[in-house]
Parts: structure tokens; C-alpha cells; sequence
């Protein structure tokens, strides 16, 4: 199944999932750390999901409050921008409808961010590759990150709430990537 499809046919926990996966998987580049988001994805698991999301999503942004440098220069702040983007269009009060919305823009986002850092010159389709799964062609990064919505999406599918600490574990694993190539592209421009 497409990530277009999977999006289409989640839950409203899964959306959120989906859309603070991909945030998380970018946080390091507001300068955040492993458990700015935690208390969010605390919430998911929690019959009353919503109960304490917004409460929870503003002391986040509190904490992620560092901002993004204007204008921005690097391809690193250009990837910021687009996951301050992100964060700030986390739906504080989710209706499933904004869920999807919201998890259907951070799929694009992330994917663009993702491009930003791997210097990626390509011609590429989002739409097409988000409807069709396919990898060949793109730059790594972005690859391994399309792979990674994907597989989210199809775990809390299979698993549902039970998922979570699959798709948490996943996130980890994404940031410790993502924060190697930063910190390698910072070394090579010293």
C-alpha cells in the first residue's frame, strides 16, 4: 500500500503518530533533544489521548522555542524552517480531519527536509513518489526517510497502540542519523 493510501485509511492516533514521527525524526535541527517530545508521544499512548495534548504540545514549543535563523543561509537552516513549520501546525485540539492534514503536510515536509540536507538536485515528484513507494532515484537521506513513514504507518496498522514503541524506537534511531550528517556537514564547512 502507497504512503498516500496509508494516510487516507489511519486512525486518528496513527495520523498523530505519523505527523510527530516525522517531527521528531527532524527535532535535532530546532537543537532539541531526545525527549522534548516525549510527553506527546506519552499522550498517544494513553486511552484519553487528547486530554492532555495541548497542554503537553505548548510546553514543547516552549522548549523548541530557540527559532530558526533569519534569513536563513545553510541548507541545515532551510531544513529548520520547514520542522519549525511543522511544529507549528500541530493541531492543539485534533479533529481527525486536521490529523490527516497535518500528518499529510509533515510527510511532504520531512521528505523536504530530508532533500535540504542531502543537497539533492533532483526533479522529484513528491505526489508520485508518496503514491508509488519507490526509492530509486532518490538521494539517500530522502530515501531512507520515505522508507521510514512508510513503515510507521504500516506498524501502527498492524500493531495499533501497541505500535507505538516501534515507531518511538524508529524516531530514536532517525535522529542519531540526521545528527551525523549535520554535524559532519558543520565539520566540513569549518
Amino acid at each position: 500500500m502507497s504512503l498516500v493510501e496509508l494516510i487516507a485509511q489511519a486512525d486518528e492516533r496513527s495520523l498523530a503518530a505519523s505527523g510527530l514521527a516525522c517531527l521528531d525524526r527532524c527535532v535535532p535541527l530546532l537543537g532539541g533533544d531526545d525527549d522534548v517530545l516525549r510527553p506527546l508521544w506519552a499522550c498517544l499512548a494513553e486511552a484519553d489521548a487528547w486530554a492532555e495534548w495541548g497542554t503537553r504540545l505548548e510546553q514543547a514549543r516552549v522548549k523548541l522555542d530557540a527559532g530558526v535563523p533569519e534569513p536563513p543561509v545553510t541548507d541545515e537552516d532551510h531544513a529548520a524552517v520547514l520542522t519549525r513549520l511543522m511544529l507549528d501546525t500541530v493541531p492543539a485540539r485534533p479533529s481527525e480531519g486536521e490529523l490527516r492534514a497535518w500528518a499529510d503536510a509533515c510527510s511532504l515536509t520531512a521528505l523536504r527536509a530530508h532533500r535540504r540536507l542531502d543537497h539533492a538536485d533532483d526533479t522529484t515528484s513528491w505526489p508520485t513518489v508518496r503514491e508509488e513507494g519507490r526509492t530509486e532515484g532518490l538521494s539517500p537521506l530522502v530515501a531512507a526517510e520515505l522508507r521510514r513513514q512508510t513503515a510507521v504507518l504500516e506498524l501502527l496498522a498492524e500493531h495499533g497502540t501497541s505500535g507505538l514503541r516501534f515507531v518511538l524506537d524508529t524516531s530514536v534511531e532517525a535522529r542519531r542519523v540526521l545528527r551525523a550528517v549535520v554535524s559532519r556537514r558543520a565539520r566540513g564547512r569549518a
